[in-house]
């Protein structure tokens, strides 16, 4: 199997020397270089970077941080007030980019402000650039349908697997995709995520070599896999191994402030072909008053990868120690094999630890709120069966911390197998968009069965679609969504209320 594509730069040997100009953080250079000034401010933000005019809000962030929040305009001004502290042709937040280019072994780097769920909307106008129709993983995050939905596309799913007993989502083969183009070919791209919320990584050298094959890009949702390729123990990210276009929300495992992703570009003609279609619909969808401290963030975070191999071996490390614990203790058992068995798997996110409750004499959710009410022990994900860690990528976790409140965990007489009767796909009665776009009505939820759903309801964790605009909302789906809104550690999002006591359906 091939581990990375033409073209792509291999991820850096820990070991090997690190290039000089990783350490640069061009943007983050020029704010604090900005903030360092005597500025009359008579622009936005309106607190002006002081404190007095904004008391609260400095309370929250700081007197400092309010002075380092300027906008990131597209002016000729502000151009000219970037090049006043770093002269040169290219501007710090274009050189930034790059360094996160090279980092990643892509060809061009975006950085984004409206997380991974706006770099989802991005690549979903990027596909309808292309056509009308797509194959998609039917278990992509719910602003991957919502961008499809928006922008009119015809998704033809591909089903991933399911482990019901620790109830979660995996990925996708490049046998199915291989099959879902054949069936679809009309298809302008495919959209696929890997890794899963469970750590679960897909074999993207193989689906990169069928979409090409076909003549299409592949996208790429890496969300959970910011911080893959940056160090020879962690998997090799998609865009060094032929996806075109990758969704990394840099937020989630690289260390950057929340709401801060990027989008990478990879290599080849079909990432040629869509790089000027991804930079303009990017223009269209960034804000003209970016955050200059979300921005400066993906720089930081970059640099700070890149350079501290030796913090992400202290990660890794505490992560290896709880698995080792958890493997030989008595009541819980460690899942990895349980991931790995999954057919799309060819390796896990070592920071993500699954770990199965269901011998345990409790349940995921019930450790999971004890954790936090008698701890101060904030997890990532529970479910019935399960707890979910995650581990930052340069974050090392106190272990005996963790494990003192583990097995200070009550044992009850609980049921050991708890499978998780995940809901089965709805019937699709209309079109996403004509869905979502027509006129609608609440109805309870009693009613609701048998009607089309306006809207798309996700059960979070993890943020898979359970019914999409234009399905028939089934009785297993609404008492699934239902019994998910009423459990402490979950909610779902798109609902009319937050107890999903009515729904909103197309109006008959």
């Amino acid at each position: 199997m091939s581990t990375t594509a033409p073209h792509a730069p291999a991820p850096r040997d820990s070991a090997a020397a690190i290039p000089e100009h990783q350490f640069e953080t061009p943007f983050a250079d020029a704010l604090r270089s900005l903030a360092q000034h005597d500025w009359q401010r008579l622009h936005v933000p309106a607190h002006h970077g002081h404190a007095e005019n904004a008391p609260g809000v400095a309370n929250l962030i700081g007197a400092g941080t309010l002075r380092l929040d300027f906008p990131m305009l597209f002016s000729n001004a502000d151009q000219e007030t970037w090049r006043l502290v770093t002269p040169g042709r290219r501007t710090p937040i274009m050189r930034a980019q790059d360094l996160a280019a090279e980092a990643w072994g892509a060809s061009r780097a975006w950085f984004i402000t409206t997380g991974a769920s706006g770099c989802n909307h991005i690549a979903t106008s990027v596909v309808r650039g292309l056509g009308s129709e797509l194959v998609v993983q039917r278990s992509v995050h719910s602003s991957v349908i919502d961008g499809i939905t928006h922008a009119g596309l015809i998704p033809h799913f591909v089903y991933g697997s399911v482990d019901a007993g620790l109830g979660s989502s995996h990925g996708v083969t490049a046998e199915q995709v291989e099959a879902a183009l054949a069936a679809a070919p009309a298809s302008a791209a495919v959209y696929i995520v890997s890794p899963s919320y469970f750590g679960a990584v897909a074999d993207i050298a193989a689906i990169s070599e069928v979409a090409h094959r076909h003549g299409v890009p592949l996208i790429v949702d890496e969300a959970w896999g910011a911080h893959f390729g940056l160090h020879p123990a962690l998997p090799v990210n998609a865009a060094r191994l032929g996806a075109d276009l990758v969704i990394s929300s840099t937020q989630k495992g690289a260390g950057s402030l929340a709401q801060s992703a990027m989008l990478h570009l990879g290599h080849g003609p079909q990432a040629e072909r869509l790089e000027s279609l991804v930079d303009r619909v990017v223009r269209s969808y960034q804000s003209t008053s970016t955050s200059g401290l979300l921005l400066a963030s993906l720089d930081e975070a970059r640099r700070h990868l890149v350079t501290r191999p030796d913090r992400i071996e202290a990660a890794l490390a505490s992560a290896e120690r709880i698995r080792s614990l958890v493997r030989a203790d008595r009541r819980f058992r460690d899942a990895t094999p349980d991931i790995l068995a999954s057919p799309d798997a060819i390796a896990n996110d070592p920071f993500k630890i699954a770990i199965d409750t269901r011998g345990a004499g409790i349940t995921g959710d019930d450790a999971h709120n004890r954790l936090l009410r008698d701890h101060r022990i904030y997890c990532e994900l529970s479910t019935p069966a399960a707890l979910l860690l995650l581990i930052g990528v340069t974050s090392p976790a106190d272990v005996d911390r963790f494990w003192e409140a583990l097995q200070a965990l009550p044992e009850a007489a609980v049921e050991p197998e708890r499978p998780i009767a995940l809901p089965a796909p709805c019937e699709r009665a209309m079109g996403l968009d004509e869905a979502f776009y027509a006129p609608v009505e609440l109805v309870s939820h009693n009613a609701a069965v048998g009607r089309v759903s306006a809207d798309s309801l996700a059960a979070y964790p993890p943020g898979v679609p359970n019914v999409m605009p234009g399905e028939v909302l089934s009785a297993e789906v609404v008492e699934f969504l239902r019994s998910t809104a009423a459990s402490p550690s979950g909610y779902v999002r798109g609902a009319a209320d937050p107890e999903l006591a009515v729904f909103r359906v197309v109006a008959q």
